[in-house]
């Protein structure tokens, strides 16, 4: 026990470090390329750089893991701390289980608590940026009544409500419109069978307005149309870009969101996948820890370090290119969601337990 005490501590330092350097370095980055995308002040720009670090340092921490566990085991090589844990009967496995436990629980806390503060960041992020971009904001929202967005130019508000939509988020059906004027209340409300996007407006089938203000009776003043257009500042991908980023749901709230989507007549392909990748993460980082203990632990008299450390590093980002590559094919409805999310993290372990398992038998 004291063995394993005393590797998980040593590997949770090693982590933490290389961690501090991968913050360090994207933090640098970030700031750069925020600079350069808008004529912001400094501090706007450092509050858009902190928002946005927590995403980036959250996609990169399998390799951040791998990094970390190499760093580990050479060092214990070369300071024969594994040649003195083996001589007192130990074996490979052993060795390995406090990182491994490090690993789990490092994974099960990320997900369960890192993850929604990324994806509580991210949303501000975004929503920082729509409006530096076009000096409004255009959100969605889901609810038991429908979905909701919100278009704007810095001039006026539109707030949308539909009962549904098609999977493409082009056409919405029972959708209303209210119009609201700048420093006033809403000044038009217009109620249609569908509405369907197009280049810079929306046309509506069968549509009734009726105007809004002080004085005014709305129904006397009313007007039907059989095709109607109102103009629009929302795009597609803007508006599958407000709900189709499933980083910037909570995995907590996700279930209950995959529920409203497929309800609003959205796809929820891509959110079920993100879920099961989520849920698969602490396995994958354990992955991570046992290519790097398959071949960077062993003594380094033996010599060809670099060698077992540079074949480690390529497995490892090989294994989480093919984990990014089957999360495509998932999202692309190629292969179903827990094939797509399972399969990378289980057949990462398969291997990195047969390379250790073939060099601990040689």
């Amino acid at each position: 026990m004291t063995l394993h005490w005393y590797t998980a501590r040593r590997f949770l330092w090693t982590f933490l470090a290389v961690l501090f350097v991968f913050f360090a370095f994207i933090v640098l980055l970030d700031l750069v390329d925020q600079v350069r995308r808008f004529d912001i002040t400094f501090g706007e720009t450092l509050r858009l750089t902190l928002l946005n670090t927590p995403q980036g340092l959250y996609q990169i921490l399998p390799l951040v893991m791998i990094l970390a566990a190499i760093a580990l085991f050479v060092s214990l090589a070369r300071s024969s701390e594994l040649v003195v844990m083996r001589s007192a009967g130990r074996s490979g496995l052993a060795i390995i289980q406090g990182p491994v436990a490090v690993a789990l629980v490092v994974g099960v806390l990320s997900v369960a608590m890192l993850n929604p503060i990324v994806a509580a960041t991210s949303k501000r992020y975004g929503e920082l940026v729509e409006g530096y971009r076009s000096g409004g904001t255009s959100t969605l929202s889901l609810g038991s009544e429908g979905l909701w967005l919100r278009q704007g130019d810095g001039q006026s508000q539109t707030v949308i409500r539909a009962a549904r939509s098609n999977p493409e988020a082009t056409v919405l059906y029972d959708v209303s419109f209210i119009a609201y004027a700048p420093g006033s209340g809403p000044v038009q409300r217009i109620e249609a069978g569908s509405a369907t996007l197009q280049r810079g407006e929306w046309v509506l089938n069968g549509a009734k307005s009726w105007p809004l203000g002080q004085g005014v009776n709305p129904e006397q003043n009313a007007s039907t149309h059989d095709r109607m257009t109102v103009p629009s500042t929302l795009t597609q991908e803007r508006i599958r870009d407000s709900f189709g980023t499933p980083s910037v749901v909570p995995i907590w709230d996700l279930p209950a969101y995959i529920t409203q989507l497929e309800i609003a007549g959205f796809s929820a392909r891509r959110h079920m996948v993100w879920l099961q990748m989520e849920l698969a993460r602490p396995l994958f980082l354990v992955a991570m820890v046992l290519v790097a203990a398959g071949f960077t632990m062993r003594h380094s008299r033996l010599g060809r370090t670099g060698v077992s450390v540079l074949l480690a590093v390529m497995l490892g980002f090989g294994l989480y290119y093919v984990r990014n590559f089957a999360q495509i094919l998932g999202e692309n409805g190629q292969v179903p969601a827990l094939l797509a999310a399972w399969a990378p993290p289980v057949a990462s372990v398969l291997l990195a337990l047969g390379v250790i398992l073939q060099r601990e038998e040689g």
